[in-house]
C-alpha cells in the first residue's frame, strides 16, 4: 500500500510543467489514495503557481524552494526535509550527486533513472532502452514505481466557470478543428499561410476553423481575421485566458494541428486528435502524449526547416484524424 508519494524536481518553468502533464496524470492513476508532494529542490513549481489550477487532486502539496540536492554536504549530516519519510520518492533528474541527496530523504522505496537506474531500489526490464521521448523517461519511473503499464488519463481538474465560458467561445453543434501556428521561436513554426490555406480547406468542407494565438501572436489576429473570416479566436474573445480555458477548448475539438510549443501540449492535455509539427527539434523527445498524436517531422521530407512539411500531408493527416469519433467532453 503506497500511502505517500514525494516527486523531486529541480525546477518547473511553464514549459516543464505542461510537458510533465501527463505524468502527473499517471502517477495519480498508479496511486488514486496517495498523498502526493511535489518537491521543488533548487527553484520554484508552475504547479504551485501558475498551473496549479491544472493539477488539483493531482498533487496534493507543492514544496518550493528547498535548498536540496545542490551541496556535497547534504550527504551528510540530517537528512533532507526534516526527515519526513514518504512509501515512495520518485527522482525524475538524472545528475548523479541530486540523486544521491533525494536518496536520503526517508521512504521505502526510491526509484530513479540516474546512471540507468544505478541508485534506485526497482528498475524497469528494459532499462537498458532509454526511450528517446523526456515525457516516456518519466512515465517509464511510474512504470518503474508500479510494475504496471503507464495510464496517463487521469482527469486533470475542470473548473465550472471556465467550461461554461469554453461552451460560450464554442457552442456545441459544429465540427471545430483547431490551428496553433505560433511556438516559442519562429523557426519552429510551419509557415502562416499554409495555416491559413488549411483554415480554408477546413471551411470549404463543413468545419469551422478555430484559431489559437497566444500573447505573442498579437500580430497574426488582423491576418486571421480578414484572410480567414470564417474562423473563431476564442483566446481574442474570452473574458480572461489560461491554461485550462485553452485545455477546455481543446475537448470540443474534434482535432487540431500545432507546431512544436506550449499550445501543442495544452491541445494534447485537452484530449483532442493532434497534429504536431516538427523542425529543427526532435519529434521523438519533445512530442506531446495525448490520447492521439500524430507527428509530422521535416526529416521525413530530408530536411530539418520546418517549411519541408508539404499542405497536403498536413491536410491528409488531419482529414484522418476529423474522421474519427471524438469521445465525449
Amino acid at each position: 500500500m503506497v500511502a505517500s508519494v514525494l516527486v523531486y524536481v529541480g525546477i518547473d518553468a511553464v514549459g516543464d510543467g505542461l510537458m510533465k502533464l501527463p505524468f502527473v496524470r499517471a502517477l495519480r492513476a498508479a496511486y488514486p489514495a496517495a498523498r502526493i508532494t511535489w518537491l521543488a529542490g533548487k527553484g520554484q513549481s508552475v504547479y504551485g503557481r501558475s498551473l496549479a489550477p491544472l493539477v488539483r487532486g493531482l498533487i496534493d502539496e507543492v514544496i518550493d524552494e528547498a535548498g536540496i540536492g545542490s551541496r556535497v554536504v547534504e550527504l551528510f549530516g540530517p537528512r533532507p526535509l526534516g526527515g519526513r519519510g514518504f512509501d515512495l520518492v520518485i527522482d525524475t533528474q538524472r545528475r548523479g550527486l541530486t540523486s544521491l541527496i533525494v536518496r536520503r530523504i526517508r521512504h521505502r522505496c526510491f526509484v530513479s533513472g540516474t546512471a540507468n537506474f544505478l541508485f534506485s531500489d526497482v528498475r524497469p526490464a528494459d532499462a537498458a532502452e532509454k526511450p528517446a521521448s523526456m515525457v516516456r523517461q518519466l512515465l517509464g519511473l511510474v512504470e518503474a514505481a508500479s510494475g504496471r503499464p503507464a495510464d496517463s488519463s487521469a482527469m486533470l481538474a475542470r473548473d465550472l466557470a471556465i467550461e461554461a465560458e469554453a461552451d460560450r467561445l464554442l457552442p456545441p453543434g459544429p465540427c471545430y478543428a483547431g490551428l496553433a501556428p505560433g511556438a516559442g521561436g519562429r523557426i519552429k513554426c510551419w509557415p502562416f499561410e499554409r495555416y491559413i490555406a488549411l483554415g480554408r480547406w477546413l471551411a470549404e468542407t463543413g468545419r469551422v476553423p478555430v484559431v489559437i494565438l497566444g500573447p505573442d501572436e498579437h500580430d497574426w489576429i488582423g491576418a486571421v481575421r480578414d484572410r480567414l473570416p470564417q474562423a473563431i479566436l476564442p483566446l481574442q474573445q474570452a473574458a480572461s485566458v489560461s491554461p485550462m480555458l485553452t485545455i477546455a477548448l481543446a475537448r470540443r475539438l474534434t482535432a487540431a494541428v500545432a507546431n512544436d510549443s506550449g499550445a501543442g501540449h495544452l491541445l494534447a492535455a485537452g484530449d483532442t486528435a493532434l497534429i504536431s509539427l516538427f523542425g529543427p527539434t526532435r519529434a521523438d523527445k519533445f512530442a506531446p502524449v495525448g490520447r492521439s498524436v500524430t507527428a509530422l517531422s521535416a526529416s521525413g521530407w530530408g530536411r530539418d526547416a520546418i517549411e519541408a512539411i508539404p499542405l497536403t500531408a498536413v491536410q491528409e493527416a488531419l482529414a484522418t484524424a476529423l474522421s474519427c469519433p471524438r469521445p465525449g467532453l
